[in-house]
């Protein structure tokens, strides 16, 4: 029996899912952006509690972003990025032709 014999993981899951290419960007934008929210948190030595009380929002509702049980709409991700020093930009995919 091998190490990870028995294991599924989330990237198993996604080589096997029948997901659109929109889908597949979806979850890897929520993981990516989630990702980089705890790091922006955790870099400026902040806890749940903390960015609850500068944002305003409740602790509960961070914790449910964070483990990936909510996504936010893009109010609250404003309202989360702001107290961290960061905002939200868009930019053009690799490979696509800008408008």
């Amino acid at each position: 029996m091998s190490k990870n014999e028995g294991c599924y993981t989330f990237q198993d899951y996604l080589k096997e899912a029948k997901l659109t290419p929109a889908e597949r960007e979806e979850i890897r934008l929520d993981v990516e952006l989630t990702g980089r929210l705890i790091e922006a948190r955790e870099a400026r030595g902040m806890t749940q509690r903390d960015l609850a009380e500068a944002s305003g929002l409740k602790q509960p509702a961070i914790a449910r972003i964070e483990s990936h049980r909510s996504v936010p709409r893009v109010d609250t991700l404003l309202k989360l990025l702001v107290p961290l020093g960061y905002t939200l930009k868009i930019v053009p995919l690799e490979g696509s032709e800008r408008l």
